[in-house]
């Protein structure tokens, strides 16, 4: 099992209860959607799988990544710091330095491997420059790599994002929102990459999105999740507008809103049975 989530509840500290008891497993190779509307949890959910957000404490929550324990019981383990090396994390704002070349910024992903005086020079080997330059290659921009970052478009910018994990050696990636800020050719190019990964080097990715028809093109399965809750975790297929519109109500064109099956007139599937469902949603009075 290459992650395994147990248990998980977080309250911040204006008493929004952001997470509310998250039982998750996601196997090896497995490429999973995480579905909500603002606000519902992803985001937050991705921090605590990569140990950079505590849950709550004197609970008995446990987050296990590639067989490691991340954090137990609100308390992130010490060596959290060998667990991240393998977990890659791609955001929505890239994350890159602008005024470095994109190179550079590709062999980010080598620092944790590097000692503190070649990290600190940016003095790199010819195999690590080779690496990113493979990297770079997988995600289509290898002609760029000597460019600033600044001067890529968005989507080249998270292309580059995407190779500093690859040149990382991440087994699991985490994609927060990854193609929010792309116009729709970009985000597919963008879901493309990271579904090769997942299949070529057997990398497990979850990957946060809006929209549905993402989910349901790339991932064969979607957790979606509505006030800090899980309320579906199944076959990304089975996620229907009717289904949707249970699960969120007027959120759920949030959701779909961007979808294929809104503005390009798809036949929808049919509905889900309510057996998918995890968790209903107690209806408003």
């Amino acid at each position: 099992m290459s992650l395994r989530i147990r248990n998980l509840d977080k309250h911040f500290g204006n008493g929004k209860h952001a997470l509310r008891n998250i039982n998750l497993e996601i196997g090896q190779g497995e490429m999973v959607a995480l579905i909500g509307a603002s606000g519902s949890g992803k985001s937050t959910l991705l921090r605590h799988i990569a140990g950079l957000m505590p849950s709550d404490a004197g609970g008995d929550s446990c987050i296990e990544v590639n067989g490691h324990c991340v954090q137990l019981g609100g308390q992130i383990q010490r060596d959290v710091r060998r667990t991240r090396a393998g977990v890659g994390f791609v955001f929505q704002q890239f994350n890159l330095v602008d005024r470095l070349p994109v190179l550079v910024n590709v062999l980010v992903g080598r620092l944790h491997q590097m000692p503190w005086w070649r990290a600190v020079t940016r003095i790199f080997t010819v195999r690590e420059r080779a690496l990113a330059l493979e990297a770079l290659d997988r995600v289509g921009i290898a002609d760029c790599h000597a460019q600033r970052a600044s001067t890529l478009s968005g989507g080249q910018q998270q292309r580059a994002a995407i190779a500093r994990t690859l040149v990382q050696g991440a087994r699991v990636v985490l994609a927060d929102e990854p193609i929010a800020s792309l116009d729709p050719e970009s985000s597919r190019n963008v879901m493309e990459i990271l579904s090769r990964i997942c299949r070529e080097d057997g990398c497990t990715v979850v990957v946060s999105l809006h929209q549905v028809d993402m989910a349901r093109r790339f991932c064969n399965r979607t957790v979606a999740l509505h006030q800090g809750r899980v309320v579906f975790d199944g076959p990304s297929a089975q996620l229907t507008t009717a289904l949707l519109r249970d699960l969120y109500g007027m959120q759920a064109d949030e959701i779909l809103n961007g979808s294929e099956s809104v503005h390009t007139g798809v036949t929808r599937l049919p509905t889900a049975p309510a057996s998918t469902w995890v968790q209903p949603i107690p209806q408003a009075a």
